[in-house]
């Protein structure tokens, strides 16, 4: 890519990554293009779609969402503790972007999805902790990290649309957790 090319492709980046958190990932393309100051047409030759767009957005999330998953694989306390520990870092992971949790939590399982590489390393992550527990026969054998994702991911959702903070969602992923554990 040309240089100036990348300097474009970095600025519509960063606008959009501005845009989501502070209005959402239902932003015009066309505003998030003037606040990168660049022209619409320049934001759809490197963006030909919304998801594209998001993808690019949430790559460097990817890593952190791996180091998260091991802070709370060397949490101390018991089974309960580290899987309500892992439900709140995720729960942050997925609401950085005001409507992200919809957004996330809608494409898991979707193969066609645009994300569906940050979905599965979401899934991924949370399936190391629930492998974790299931060594320690702490969690039930049934439960998928799909399932989970979902559960935890709607929890999030509400959250975000009703604009809980943290503090009024833990009672409800004490609930999902009391459910997981044996």
């Amino acid at each position: 890519m040309r240089a100036d090319a990348q300097r474009n492709y970095d600025r519509i980046v960063e606008a959009a990554r501005m845009a989501f958190r502070e209005r959402g990932y239902d932003t015009s393309l066309d505003q998030i293009a003037k606040d990168a100051g660049v022209g619409p047409g320049t934001l759809y030759r490197h963006f030909a779609t919304r998801d594209d767009l998001i993808d690019a957005v949430m790559k460097a999330w990817v890593d952190h969402v791996e180091e998260t998953a091991d802070k709370a694989l060397t949490h101390e306390g018991g089974p309960r503790e580290v899987l309500l520990n892992w439900f709140e870092e995720y729960v942050r992971l997925i609401s950085v972007h005001k409507g992200g949790p919809a957004k996330i939590t809608g494409a898991m399982g979707d193969d066609a999805s645009p994300i569906r590489t940050k979905c599965q390393v979401l899934q991924s992550a949370g399936g190391r902790v629930l492998d974790r527990l299931r060594d320690e026969d702490a969690v039930r054998d049934d439960v998928t990290p799909l399932q989970v994702a979902r559960l935890v991911g709607g929890i999030a959702t509400v959250a975000d649309q009703s604009e809980l903070d943290l503090v009024a969602v833990r009672p409800m992923l004490e609930v999902v957790a009391d459910g997981l554990l044996k």
